[in-house]
């Protein structure tokens, strides 16, 4: 039985033959080929072929490489395909006409191998870090899930919760890129529930001193489950589940942390995670009111939360209840 063939696969375009050939030449031994000698025909290979990278000629009849481009960048099957052109327009003009269209590199001919290989190799790298980036992301996501499967929350209310926190952390002034982590890291802050017993999880009752033991250890849980990490989305998800539970006073669990000892991200998480869970309808209780939300936050101000950002989050309320209209449940 023939091995398959798993290098990656890059489509030639370029309407005429000779300079197919020299392409093909240069890049065979490492990567899967495909070619089209126009426009029409490569958006067709571009979008049931789905190859890794596109090299592309700018000056073909037609639709020329700048017309192809944007056609394949509007396109939402073939947007994300990177695509270079290969091409004898060397004007600065005509490498901004082409990074407008959404190229990621130009290439000049005559081609020099070397050049070629090395520009293909850098961007086949980009994307399958971009690959590994969204798949960590669907990770943490799908795990998400699997705790609320454990619970009685419900789907929104890990999304809302995640979406309050991400614009709290832009009001404090973080970065957008740290918000957006957090965005992604938050839904795993109570993925430790998964190692609680159902019989002590859905009880209906209270918990015996002797549960709540039991129920207070899923920060840690959820901490192991993760795992410890060097940065990144996975490193602010492990610190959000084993921390969200810390309180201001040093009366949390699972370690007693006070004051600004407690991670930031714990802290935008607990107060984020409390607003949804009691503005929000359960089996056991019916919705706070907003206001009455807000006189509890005020009240647990320097006692549970960080009392700076609770005045923060709470002239944040026009956002947060468009964030809740957003994603009922």
């Amino acid at each position: 039985m023939p091995t398959q063939d798993h290098r990656p696969r890059l489509l030639l375009v370029d309407d005429e033959p000779t300079n197919l050939q020299v392409l093909r030449h240069v890049l065979q031994d490492d990567y899967r080929l495909l070619f089209a000698t126009d426009g029409a025909r490569a958006l067709q290979i571009a979008r049931q072929q789905q190859p890794q990278l596109i090299l592309l000629d700018v000056m073909m009849p037609g639709m020329d490489g700048y017309a192809l481009c944007a056609a394949l960048k509007a396109d939402g099957a073939t947007a994300a395909i990177p695509v270079i052109f290969v091409t004898a327009l060397t004007d600065t003009a005509d490498e901004t006409r082409g990074f407008d269209a959404g190229a990621v590199d130009y290439i000049t001919k005559p081609v020099s191998a070397p050049i070629v290989r090395a520009r293909v190799r850098t961007h086949l790298s980009l994307v399958r870090t971009e690959e590994l980036r969204a798949t960590r992301l669907q990770i943490v996501q799908r795990l998400g899930r699997a705790a609320e499967y454990k619970d009685n929350e419900t789907g929104m209310h890990v999304i809302r919760m995640s979406h309050f926190a991400q614009a709290l952390a832009l009001a404090l002034g973080h970065a957008p890129e740290w918000a957006e982590d957090l965005l992604n890291a938050a839904p795993m802050h109570d993925v430790g529930k998964i190692g609680i017993p159902d019989a002590i999880l859905r009880k209906p009752g209270k918990l015996t001193p002797e549960e709540w033991d039991v129920m207070r250890r899923h920060p840690e849980i959820g901490a192991e489950i993760i795992g410890q990490h060097p940065g990144g989305v996975l490193r602010m998800a492990h610190t959000i589940a084993l921390a969200h539970h810390e309180k201001w006073d040093g009366s949390g669990y699972p370690h007693g942390l006070a004051g600004e000892a407690i991670p930031v991200e714990a802290r935008i998480v607990a107060l984020a995670d409390v607003f949804d869970a009691l503005t929000a309808r359960r089996p056991y209780k019916e919705p706070w009111t907003t206001e009455a939300t807000v006189e509890h936050l005020r009240a647990q101000s320097g006692r549970h939360f960080d009392p700076a950002m609770v005045e923060v989050f709470i002239a944040q309320l026009p956002a947060l209840v468009a964030i809740k209209e957003q994603w009922p449940d």
